[in-house]
């Protein structure tokens, strides 16, 4: 005979350790969940998309009389749905950058996995985005889906220039303030220096002038009684000369 006394509490322990695996397992998962719900969102509210539903689902005046209702031309729609794609297509590059330096600071250990889910979500939320911005553009024309992206590129592209652009010309005035007075300071300094050497220039010659004046009226007069001297000594035999012919003439 089958000893069911055995067998009852090898069962009770197996189904109550399956039981409590399954119990933790849900709420591991609804913890998980609530978690994941309660973090911040990656990026902030998506205005472009908001702006093209709004206007998608907006609903036409009442005419009156025989006047048709108004409606959002298609072309608005269109020029939303574009600014959605390009919005989007900023997204795309912010996750590009960001991925590979916050996979390795997750390697490192530098951030937690709170941050990482963050990432993902803004991750899975931007392929869905794709999705309904590709099946809104073929909605509205065939194929319109494979080239939007690239038109809402060079938007991207030609907004990030005109971005840069305004910023250069709002830097170029205080720029501008600011190698001017650099210039006046330069220019005001290198005067004070040639000043400055002017100066002292000034000062060595006059001492140079004071120190060589009796050195130069010594020398004159050294000159002057040189002069005499040798004038003296040429007079003497030429008056020598003058009286011995006198003397001779006495004689005759």
């Amino acid at each position: 005979m089958v000893d069911w006394i055995g067998l009852v509490v090898p069962i009770a322990y197996l189904s109550i350790l399956v039981g409590s695996l399954a119990t933790f397992s849900s709420l591991y998962r609804k913890r998980k969940t609530a978690r994941a719900t309660s973090l911040a969102p990656w990026f902030p509210p998506h205005l472009q998309r908001n702006i093209y539903l709004s206007l998608l689902h907006l609903e036409p005046e009442p005419a009156s009389g025989k006047e048709k209702a108004a409606t959002v031309p298609e072309s608005v729609l269109k020029a939303a749905l574009l600014r959605r794609a390009t919005e989007d297509i900023h997204r795309i590059l912010q996750l590009r950058n960001a991925k590979q330096a916050l996979s390795s600071l997750l390697q490192r250990g530098s951030v937690g996995d709170d941050l990482w889910q963050r990432f993902t979500r803004a991750e899975k939320e931007v392929e869905e985005e794709l999705r309904d911005v590709v099946n809104e553009a073929n909605a509205y024309s065939p194929n319109w889906g494979q080239t939007i992206f690239q038109t809402a590129n060079e938007m991207a592209a030609n907004n990030h220039l005109r971005n840069r652009h305004d910023e250069i010309q709002n830097q170029a005035t205080s720029e501008k303030q600011w190698w001017e007075q650099r210039r006046a300071n330069i220019q005001s300094d290198f005067m004070k220096e040639l000043d400055e050497g002017i100066g002292a220039a000034g000062t060595e010659t006059s001492g140079k002038k004071e120190k060589a004046g009796p050195s130069t009226a010594g020398t004159g007069e050294g000159r002057g009684s040189d002069e005499d001297a040798v004038l003296v000594e040429g007079g003497g035999p030429m008056a020598g000369g003058k009286g011995g012919t006198k003397k001779k003439k006495g004689k005759k």
